[in-house]
């Protein structure tokens, strides 16, 4: 148990370490960011209860907002991908107790969902972020380009961190 809760915090720390140091600083054509960090909330056990998941999606959300400078966006989107996490996977996963691993991953899940469950996650988290910053629809196009080009960028980055044989290891 205490070995687990150390990979959790190991992996808050190693994300958002990344985030504000390196992906932070990356955007491309002036329109893609990725947004990696989200990992953590999507890779929680599923055998975590809502409120435990939604408030450590705020503390990321939170940590990320301090050391960005982007006064709670992160932490509020986070903690609706936290409480919309588990429905997600239910859309494309409806069997609980057939999990072996309860931590959602290509492997556990098989590619064809997880990457589903994964899509699905990062386009909504990055509609929620952009949609927090914009706070309102009068440019539409940029936000829905903003949104695409960043959860395209972030969906990649994310699967092929997701395959890394390390992180596959038991």
């Amino acid at each position: 148990m205490a070995k687990e809760i150390l990979k959790y915090i190991l992996w808050f720390a190693a994300l958002v370490a990344a985030q504000v140091i390196v992906f932070n600083n990356l955007c491309l054509f002036n329109i893609a960011i990725p947004l990696v960090f989200i990992y953590f909330i999507i890779k929680l056990p599923v055998t975590l209860g809502v409120n435990w998941v939604m408030t450590l999606s705020f503390l990321l959300g939170l940590t990320v907002d301090i050391f960005s400078n982007t006064q709670g966006m992160n932490a509020l989107a986070c903690t609706i991908l936290g409480a919309l996490r588990m429905p997600i996977l239910h859309l494309y996963y409806p069997r609980d107790d057939e999990l072996s691993n309860p931590s959602p991953s290509s492997r556990t899940l098989g590619p064809a969902v997880f990457m589903k469950y994964l899509a699905t996650c990062v386009l909504l988290y990055c509609g929620l972020f952009f949609l927090i910053e914009s706070f309102a629809f009068f440019n539409i196009g940029l936000m829905l380009a903003r949104t695409g080009a960043s959860a395209l960028l972030t969906f990649v980055i994310i699967l092929a961190v997701d395959t890394i044989p390390g992180s596959r290891r038991r």
